[in-house]
């Protein structure tokens, strides 16, 4: 059978005539697939029960379900999802002050084997579909009402997975999540994180995208990305450069750059000079430099405060603009690059 979330509106609308039925039925099964995020036929309740049999003998409609979740003492919550197929797939809630930030997840695991990221040493078992990121962003939202009594105000991509590499998937979903019949939140609340594939990031311009880009750098040489990260082999730096200047002159989106930094790795005033002429080729508005969140595998360290202050500086000094992304979660496992199902 297939799912009832995968037909277009004008499949559903076809559909319901084909049964004789009111056009206006094609609507409220809408309304409630999308905006009312009905988990169920049964949820529909101003639907005849002749129809909604008719619904459930003719479609499915899985649905993601929060399996369990972790509280951290900093107000952060992790959630661990289950696939109408048994897989697990974490997604975080990041509250502060000022917003309500779903970090959510566009693959279960990961092919690209970052070495500082937990998530890169699981294998992939499959992309997510439009609608299970989808209803990530439900659940999420749901728990910011309950526990804050405010809305999601931003949404980003940079749980488990690479986006790009579940393209189709997570524009559909974004779409979706934007869409007035849909969660109607606006794109320009939304960032899709990269660990780089250059081809996909010029996509997205001729695509032109309304959300915000963010590339996952953390080393601003080839020598270093390619230790860490293995996509650098076949998506160098030039080539990312390349491709966020196609990116912006395209969609004028903002874009930011990521930078972990690793102790005795990519910390010097030497690695801060690399980052600041990678910073003056692309039009970045942002860079955020992330504290590492050491993980189980990794042979990775935090550097000391001095070292970390040093970096700041030196970036200010050049006139970068430049943000110390401090973590959150860290007792829950569910800082930057911790996910992993645990």
């Amino acid at each position: 059978m297939q799912n009832i979330r995968h037909l277009s509106k004008e499949a559903l609308a076809t559909w319901i005539s084909e049964r004789g039925l009111q056009k206006f039925r094609a609507n409220q099964v809408w309304e409630w697939l999308w905006a009312k995020q009905a988990h169920s036929f049964a949820d529909m309740t101003n639907l005849s029960k002749e129809l909604r049999q008719q619904l459930g003998e003719h479609f499915t409609l899985p649905a993601l379900v929060i399996d369990e979740s972790q509280y951290s003492a900093d107000g952060t919550i992790k959630s661990r999802f289950k696939t109408w197929d048994g897989h697990a797939v974490e997604g975080v809630l990041i509250p502060t002050e000022e917003r309500k930030t779903a970090c959510v997840s566009s693959q279960i695991g990961c092919s690209l084997s970052c070495k500082f990221c937990a998530t890169g040493y699981i294998e992939r078992k499959r992309n997510l579909t439009f609608d299970e990121i989808y209803d990530e962003v439900v659940l999420i939202n749901q728990q910011s009402m309950r526990v804050y009594g405010k809305k999601l105000s931003n949404i980003v991509f940079m749980g488990m997975g690479e986006p790009l590499l579940n393209y189709n998937h997570v524009l559909k979903a974004i779409e979706r999540i934007s869409a007035e019949d849909g969660l109607g939140m606006s794109p320009r609340r939304i960032t899709v994180s990269t660990a780089g594939v250059a081809k996909m990031i010029k996509k997205l311009g001729d695509d032109q995208v309304r959300f915000k880009l963010a590339l996952s750098l953390h080393a601003a040489n080839d020598a270093k990305r390619h230790q860490i990260m293995p996509i650098n082999d076949t998506n160098d730096i030039k080539s990312l450069i390349e491709a966020l200047n196609y990116f912006y002159q395209a969609t004028k989106n903002e874009i930011t750059l990521e930078y972990i930094l690793f102790d005795d790795f990519n910390d010097s005033l030497k690695d801060a000079d690399e980052l600041i002429k990678i910073y003056r080729q692309v039009p970045a508005d942002l860079v955020n430099i992330i504290e590492y969140n050491p993980i189980d595998f990794a042979r990775f360290r935090k550097p000391t405060e001095e070292k970390t202050d040093a970096f700041m500086a030196y970036l200010e000094k050049n006139r970068v603009n430049a943000r110390l992304r401090r973590s959150r979660g860290k007792d829950i496992d569910a800082a930057c690059g911790q996910l992993a199902n645990k």
